[in-house]
């Protein structure tokens, strides 16, 4: 695949909006607007992402690794071209990567109305997983559609989307096992599990749908920045999901899932909205291995709308959460969280604010998991300063949280007022307003 375009070779360098262009010399302008964003690369002290040579993506690229793409064929040519060459890859209107349909993935007999008989807990029971020839066709098909929803993003790599709307629908982008990715501007619609799987089993034994499918996971990954990105349930909403043997039909997994030992990531600038399970910071405690000493995440200036849970849950890393603005529905106030306590945690919440609609209990936004010690301090719910910890531990005293992580994050640009950043990210979170 050829490159559509090129700009001049510089780099820009940002913090907030304000981009400091990089000539041949080292110098620099300071320009407010206007720079493109595929060259612009994560600036000095902007979280975790900056840290050790920082988070530069493909800003480097060559003329023959600058690709505008429309197509989700497209698009992984051009992931796969040059392999980790610097490369910036910039996506024009919203790409479908299932544009013909769960059908078009349908293999072995599969029939979900055939599933439902086979395994209604009336017929089949709880004290068994799935098995048989459904089952079978069910794992063929979802295998279909893996192949084909999946893209892998290589290191060295700039995903920028043109203009206000673009972006990708029902692709899970994979940054697994690279180095240096930046992801900007894109409107991310979570991929949609064609094909979950029933577990008798599950949720002690009253059984419970799975699904695959992170919109996108950093596994195993360092020097990763997520930025002025929008990512939604979009058109599949769980509020439309269908419910079958007394447990809803889930169709979504993770939106912005960072596991198996990745670090140095930035989460700037994003919209996060309508979806249950949102953010997982290491994903099981029997990885310690791996994710000890790792997991370092930065999440600043981001919007949660409608997220029921993980904003995010955390195990094992030192994970600093500021400035961001949380909004629960009032259908989600009875089963929310926001920060999930996990394993070993190191999570360090502040400045942050809080908007909870009339009768939502305040101490439901911590979620003990593990006794691991957090930093609570100086958050706003509905305007009012507000000890998270001390109205979780009276509210909830059977989690009772301990205070005091045990670090002070230093890699922070400017801190706003907690009171006034539900108004800044509203006009300068999501996809299309990037600088």
């Amino acid at each position: 695949m050829r490159p559509r375009f090129w700009h001049a070779n510089v780099m820009t360098s940002v913090v907030g909006c304000t981009a400091l262009v990089l000539g041949a010399t080292g110098t620099g302008v300071a320009h407010a607007q206007g720079s493109d964003l595929g060259r612009q690369v994560l600036g000095a002290g902007d979280g975790w992402g900056s840290a050790e040579g920082g988070t530069t993506g493909g800003s480097a690229a060559d003329a023959e690794h600058v690709y505008t793409v429309t197509t989700w064929a497209e698009f992984k040519a051009a992931l796969r071209d040059g392999g980790d060459a610097p490369k910036i890859i910039k996506v024009k209107g919203m790409i479908d990567a299932v544009s013909d349909g769960c059908e078009a993935f349908v293999t072995g007999g599969y029939d979900l109305q055939q599933y439902l008989k086979d395994y209604d807990p009336a017929v089949y029971g709880n004290d068994q997983v799935a098995k048989g020839p459904q089952e079978d066709a069910r794992v063929a098909s979802m295998a279909n559609q893996d192949s084909a929803i999946k893209a892998d993003i290589p290191s060295n790599t700039t995903i920028v989307g043109v203009g206000k709307n673009s972006g990708i629908l029902g692709g899970s982008l994979q940054i697994k096992g690279v180095s240096n990715v930046i992801m900007r501007n894109l409107t991310i619609e979570a991929p949609l599990d064609c094909f979950p799987k029933w577990d008798p089993t599950d949720d002690d034994n009253t059984g419970n749908w799975n699904s695959e499918y992170d919109a996108v996971v950093v596994f195993g990954t360092d020097h990763v920045w997520l930025d002025h990105n929008t990512f939604t349930d979009g058109r599949y909403p769980d509020s439309e999901r269908p419910v079958h043997f007394g447990k809803v039909f889930q169709q979504h997994d993770g939106l912005t899932d960072i596991v198996r030992g990745s670090d140095y990531v930035t989460v700037s600038w994003n919209r996060f909205q309508d979806h249950d399970k949102n953010m997982l910071i290491g994903n099981s405690d029997g990885t310690a291995a791996l994710d000890a000493g790792k997991l370092k995440v930065t999440l600043h200036h981001n919007r949660f709308d409608g997220i029921l849970q993980r904003s995010p849950r955390v195990r094992f890393g030192q994970v600093d959460v500021y400035n961001n603005h949380y909004v629960v529905t009032e259908e989600q106030k009875d089963d929310y969280y926001l920060f999930g306590v996990g394993l070993s945690s190191q999570l360090h919440a502040s400045d942050n604010a809080i908007t909870l609609p009339s009768g939502a209990s305040v101490g439901k936004a911590l979620k003990r998991w593990n006794d691991s010690p957090l930093t609570a301090e100086n958050n706003y719910v509905n305007g009012r300063l507000t000890d998270l910890i001390a109205v979780h531990n009276a509210e909830i005293p059977s989690e009772f949280l301990r205070s005091g992580a045990g670090w002070t994050p230093t890699l922070r640009t400017k801190v706003d007022a907690p009171r006034a950043v539900p108004g800044i990210v509203a006009n300068r979170a999501g996809a299309g307003k990037a600088c």
